[in-house]
């Protein structure tokens, strides 16, 4: 059988707009749309 993960969920709201986060215990990498959080949020320096 499949190891169950326990999860944090929380959600943010503004106006029309939604955004929902699900948190896990794991070597602390953040991942966005199943991509790295640094190539997902790509800044102009």
């Amino acid at each position: 059988m499949a190891e169950m993960k326990e999860y944090i969920w929380g959600t943010g709201r503004r106006k029309s707009a939604v955004a929902r986060v699900r948190l896990s215990r794991g070597a602390g990498t953040i991942t966005v749309n199943h991509r790295p959080f640094e190539k997902y949020f790509l800044t102009e320096d």
